[in-house]
């Protein structure tokens, strides 16, 4: 994937911070995004916090395709030391949820004398801090669209004996799986200077063409659908939405980004861009082809270097 560099100064002092923190938590909880959850999973925060209760809340469920929500918590509940619940950061009742889940993982835990000390986090835009501030029934943490809005460490007192820190959203230095790249692109986790609309939108229909062409009918008035390649449906969408520039042809930047924000706000209906299968090949994929690059980068830096000592000592070269 075409991608620019998006890590921040601000996410590496952040995961300095998890790294020092960590170690006088008693849970971690980590927000995901229901609509890709495994995409929306920190591999870099998974190891900075290994060893530790966790608690995977699938965010924005109602945004998300139920069945595959059932799937993806049926996964994550599987997984040793670890619970998994679904719910929308706005609504209060399932949010006062994460406070007896945490008592459940972490039983010990509790009174004055042994307050519960949960960490939360999760990628940038996935619903944090709305979540905190349904928690605290205040506005405690700054909300915005833009990724990155929290940039320092808080700690919010939900309950004498319950202490929540919070930490800015961190994404991880680079992507070894490309179409969870186009995913969290497509969620809004990413920056929009970090990527090209047309190019997410159209991995985008790629993807709803198979599995939720229905949806996309009903939403552009549009037939034939499942027989569509990705350009012609983009294309149909534009011209449908009136996305168009001189001589009648379609504004094709135009039409991703209606195909891209109808995805984001929900109206396109609840899907879901992965599930634990899918996302299970795409990983394994991704981390051969990561291999094999690391491969090649360790003999090409072998042979500077054998080079760099024969030029430093021509004696042994001769």
């Amino acid at each position: 994937m075409a991608m620019i560099q998006w890590f921040p100064g601000h996410m590496h002092l952040t995961q300095k911070a998890i790294a020092e923190r960590i170690k006088n938590i008693d849970v971690v909880i980590e927000l995901l995004d229901a609509r890709l959850p495994g995409s929306s999973a920190n591999p870099m925060l998974a190891e900075l916090t290994q060893g530790k209760p966790a608690l995977k809340v699938l965010n924005k469920q109602d945004l998300a395709d139920p069945a595959r929500t059932v799937q993806w918590l049926a996964h994550y509940n599987a997984l040793p030391g670890t619970r998994a619940i679904g719910l929308d950061a706005c609504v209060a009742a399932p949010a006062k949820a994460l406070i007896k889940a945490c008592f459940e993982l972490a039983p010990n835990r509790g009174g004055m004398v042994k307050p519960m000390r949960v960490l939360i986090c999760g990628i940038p835009n996935v619903g944090k801090s709305t979540l905190i501030n349904t928690l605290t029934a205040r506005r405690a943490a700054k909300t915005g669209d833009e990724a990155g809005i929290t940039k320092l460490e808080q700690r919010i007192s939900l309950a004498d004996d319950f202490y929540l820190y919070d930490t800015p959203g961190i994404l991880w230095p680079r992507i070894i799986v490309a179409k969870s790249g186009y995913n969290l692109a497509a969620s809004g986790a990413i920056g929009r200077n970090a990527f090209n609309e047309e190019e997410v939108a159209l991995e985008l229909l790629d993807y709803l063409i198979v599995h939720y062409p229905e949806l996309i009918a009903a939403r552009f008035k549009l037939s034939g659908v499942e027989r569509m390649r990705d350009e012609e449906l983009l294309e149909a969408i534009g011209r449908q939405r009136g996305a168009l520039q001189g001589g009648q042809r379609v504004n094709l930047q135009k039409a991703a980004e209606i195909a891209i924000y109808d995805f984001r706000s929900g109206v396109l209906g609840r899907m879901t861009l992965e599930t634990p299968e899918e996302f299970a090949q795409w990983l394994a994929a991704g981390q051969k082809l990561d291999a094999q690059r690391q491969v090649k980068k360790d003999a090409i830096e072998l042979d500077r270097k054998i080079r760099f000592k024969q030029i430093k000592n021509p004696k042994n070269s001769a």
